[in-house]
């Protein structure tokens, strides 16, 4: 049916319904807020699963339920009917003459309609338990009808838009947020059992800091100052670790002014924690039990399955150099030359990458690899030995300043997390703070900004510790076996409607 159809067609059954909610605004209240249900479906069919009509009957059983009616059958006399709660869906058998004028109003009523009923528990003939309804009621008339059921809402970008709607009809998004919020549970379980503190940090900064990201900036009026929405928590909970507190976590939003993508969205959530008196290896260890502790919990097991691929969490997880990875990727390159500058940027032209005219020998490496390593690490892969020039806030390595005790976590070809031994030198952070400046003098947006309180809090020393992020949504994604993270978002940000 062409769109303009489809949508004439809606807008008679809208004008329809909202005549029959002007009747009962002349009958009465339109809205009641009086019902009180006293069980949940889920709840009813587990309890009673094993018992049949007979015993049913016998019992009387009596029910308070309420949710939104998602399919009506009316033959004559009798009818049935079926709700949907937060929990599942549950049958209401409905009989004239037991319900009198109500049973006349049903009739007239629509599928979306939420609906609450007493009465007595029952199986049917082909054995699903049921509600003999003895007390129906409208609680609220639904204008704007449900999609077909049996086409659902099959339009992506509607789904996501209308979320709600996506959610009365698919249990599978409903699934879905139901796994997110395990997820959740479960890092936040994990992390407590180590004795961690969860903590909460600025969502307003007077200066972004703790990842190279673009901003959004907003105006605070009372103090006439610009303040940026946070791109990373961690320049606030390494304060911390300056203050004593010797390990902790904040689970909460991010905010980064870039592109949308299957990968991305302006605001996700991160869980970034630390830890005092530990290191880089110390966090791949941690990541590797969390993410084997994770898939025992989600998927029964340690194998994974994502979108027709299946990854394998069961045994010590790969660990592979930057340098190493971009030998194996290229082997025609050098290695003896890939700490050179300009034969990096001879290798970055022959593929087609665009660098910039102040990009050195780290940051031409990270180019190399993003473009032909990534997309191969598809097994759990740790990758370590990040360049300094691309980790201004990781401890560079005592054997070799050139590299920081730095990795980065991949599976399916796509980074979940990102680590390292944190930087807690005063001088040498000063210093990348100024390199990182002078890049944003020279055109790169995402570069940092110098943090001199940041400096300061180093100046009263910070004891050695390790750091981590985790992406949440990129997690989710994983578990729920999700093609795009909008799929894992609630109300992903989206190009306005036309």
């Amino acid at each position: 049916m062409p769109d303009h159809a489809a949508g004439h067609d809606d807008n008679a059954l809208m004008a329809e319904r909202r005549a029959k909610l002007a009747r009962r605004r002349q009958a009465g209240v339109a809205y009641p807020n009086d019902f009180r249900r006293d069980a949940l479906a889920a709840d009813l069919h587990a309890t009673w699963a094993g018992r049949d009509e007979a015993w049913l009957a016998q019992q009387g059983l009596r029910v308070r339920v309420a949710g939104r009616m998602l399919f009506k059958r009316v033959m004559g006399k009798a009818s049935f009917a079926k709700l949907q709660d937060a929990s599942g869906q549950l049958q209401l058998y409905l009989q004239a003459e037991t319900l009198g004028d109500a049973y006349e109003e049903f009739k007239d009523w629509d599928v979306g309609d939420i609906v609450g009923a007493e009465g007595t528990l029952m199986r049917t003939r082909a054995g699903e338990l049921s509600v003999r309804a003895t007390a129906l009621r409208l609680l609220v008339k639904s204008l704007r009808p449900l999609p077909d059921k049996w086409h659902g809402l099959a339009d992506t970008e509607l789904r996501y838009r209308q979320r709600y709607v996506d959610l009365i009809v698919n249990a599978a998004t409903r699934e879905t947020f139901r796994t997110r919020t395990r997820i959740v549970s479960l890092l936040r379980s994990y992390l407590d059992a180590l004795n961690f503190l969860e903590v909460e940090t600025p969502m307003m900064q007077p200066i972004p800091g703790g990842a190279v990201a673009r901003p959004f900036v907003t105006h605070h009026n009372a103090l006439d100052r610009d303040m940026y929405l946070r791109i990373a928590p961690e320049l606030y909970l390494k304060r911390l670790l300056v203050g004593g507190f010797e390990r902790v976590y904040e689970l909460n939003r991010n905010f980064r002014n870039e592109g949308l993508s299957t990968q991305h969205n302006p605001e996700f959530t991160m869980l970034e924690l630390y830890q005092a008196y530990a290191d880089c290896d110390d966090f791949m260890n941690l990541v590797e039990r969390l993410m084997q502790a994770l898939a025992d919990a989600l998927a029964g097991g340690r194998e994974v399955h994502y979108q027709g691929q299946v990854f394998d969490f069961g045994g010590p997880f790969r660990r592979v150099a930057v340098e190493e990875a971009i030998r194996a990727a290229d082997p025609g390159l050098d290695p003896s030359r890939l700490r050179d500058a300009g034969y990096l940027r001879e290798a970055c032209a022959r593929l087609g990458l665009q660098v910039h005219a102040q990009d050195g020998a780290g940051k031409l490496q990270i180019e190399l690899f993003e473009k032909t390593c990534e997309q191969g690490l598809v097994q759990p892969t740790f990758v370590h030995s990040y360049p300094a020039e691309v980790s201004p806030l990781a401890r560079r390595r005592d054997s070799d300043p050139f590299v920081t005790d730095r990795f980065e976590f991949f599976v399916g070809g796509r980074e979940i997390a990102n680590g390292f031994s944190e930087l807690n030198d005063p001088e040498d952070q000063a210093e990348r703070f100024h390199e990182q400046v002078a890049r944003k003098q020279a055109g790169d947006a995402e570069a940092m900004f110098f943090d001199a309180d940041y400096v300061r809090a180093l100046e009263y020393g910070m004891p050695p510790a390790a750091g981590l992020g985790i992406g949440v949504d990129r997690l989710v994604m994983l578990f729920t076996d999700a093609p795009s993270i909008r799929d894992v978002l609630l109300f992903p940000h989206l190009r306005p409607e036309s």
